[in-house]
């Protein structure tokens, strides 16, 4: 094991090399990650005891459980089953609408090269995101990796920077996107209104109206609100099954909780708390800086922060981060670590507005047990693979073909 020990921390030091190089300079750890050794081991008979003890506490209702370690002022709330889906007045939920956004979801011929669909990069068989580092479509730099859909139904703000403030925004940026879809939406509403199958979806979902470039946008927020969770182990656990987590996983939800203080950013039903945070993997500075939210909003406050991923689910969706740099381990020895701190230039020691890491990031000092028990948690919030069935497209009627020699 000592061999492998040392390869993770060669990968480590790689990683904050190409992370936070700035200007030909160099990203730095944490300063106070190298005065924190990994704390010392268990044995196999204290993991045993420890998961004995952790069995009895943890079995209790979640408002019974430790404390968990958080920063004050850190708004956490409980981990727990999700809620229902509320689907908003403005678009309300019916299975005929549903169906239509399905297979709108899946159909290809809605962008302008008649080759890319929504689900092109959101794979119900990939977590419902594309299994690649990063999705620019057309090749544009900075890319981004892609985000899951599910269970996006409870979450605030969609993108990693926040720009859609619900789902009817996300599918029509994502649709209309130079960089994404590109479609048309004249042409996406003729596409549908001349195709007879088409005519007949949209007739069952919006009953005597005509197809509209905002009907279709609907169908597919409503189809999208349907893509949701709770059928994992740890959600078994939560409904009273005390034999649904292993020992390793139950050491590590107790971790995730505590020591590792991952409920600081990743708490509540969703495992997220919807907000925005500095991780130091803006590049700042560099020829693919990446500022995040700061794009949307242009507060410097905002450099470099991008929106908390939901955690339920996440080792169906690797690679991770908004880079899509990393697997999961890689990701839980960065955050032992405290992630990397950008080093300033000295023409920017002074600089209000430098992209400051947040000060949630501590290292942890965590030990290579207690990572594997954490990633052995996480693996228990994997949803069973749901059934990969696309619904075939419509014909198409009159409607002008795609042009492929559009983007």
């Amino acid at each position: 094991m000592r061999l492998e020990t040392r390869w993770w921390a060669l990968r480590l030091a790689a990683a904050i090399a190409l992370l936070g190089a700035v200007n030909a300079g160099a990203a730095e750890p944490s300063a106070a990650a190298g005065k924190q050794p990994p704390r010392p081991e268990r044995t196999e008979a204290e993991r045993v005891a420890l998961s004995r003890e952790l069995r009895a506490i943890y079995s209790r209702q979640p408002t019974a459980w430790p404390p968990p370690q958080v920063d004050p002022g850190v708004e956490w709330r409980e981990l727990g089953r999700l809620p229902e889906v509320v689907h908003p007045e403005t678009n309300s939920y019916s299975m005929a609408k549903a169906a239509l956004g399905r297979t709108l979801f899946h159909d290809p011929r809605l962008s302008a090269s008649g080759k890319m669909a929504c689900v092109t990069c959101h794979e119900p068989l990939l977590g419902w995101a594309d299994g690649r580092r990063v999705s620019e479509p057309h090749g544009d730099i900075p890319g981004r990796n892609a985000p899951t859909i599910l269970n996006t139904a409870f979450m605030p703000t969609l993108f990693w920077d926040g720009r859609a403030a619900s789902l009817e925004e996300q599918a029509e940026q994502a649709l209309t996107n130079p960089r994404e879809m590109a479609a048309v939406p004249d042409r996406v509403v003729a596409l549908v209104a001349d195709s007879p199958g088409y005519r007949q979806l949209y007739s069952a979902a919006f009953p005597e109206a005509e197809p509209t470039f905002a009907g279709i946008v609907a169908a597919i927020a409503c189809f999208e609100r349907t893509v949701v969770g709770g059928r994992s182990r740890f959600d078994a656990f939560l409904a009273g099954d005390a034999a649904a987590l292993n020992d390793a996983e139950l050491i590590g939800l107790d971790l995730f909780r505590r020591e590792a203080r991952c409920l600081n950013c990743h708490h509540g039903p969703t495992l997220s708390d919807g907000k925005f945070h500095d991780l130091g993997l803006s590049f700042h500075g560099r020829s693919n800086e990446d500022l995040g939210r700061y794009a949307i909003t242009k507060d410097p406050a905002d450099k470099g922060r991008f929106r908390t991923p939901s955690l339920r689910n996440v080792t169906r969706t690797s690679p991770l981060m908004h880079t899509g740099m990393f697997e999961l381990r890689g990701v839980l020895t960065m955050y032992n670590a405290g992630m990397v701190t950008l080093k300033r230039q000295a023409y920017e020691r002074n600089d209000p507005h430098f992209p400051v890491k947040s000060p949630l990031l501590k290292p942890l000092g965590l030990n290579r047990h207690d990572l594997a028990d954490l990633a052995a948690f996480l693996h228990a919030l994997e949803e069973p693979k749901p059934p990969s069935h696309p619904p075939a497209p419509p014909p198409l009627g009159d409607a002008q073909p795609p042009d492929p020699s559009r983007p």
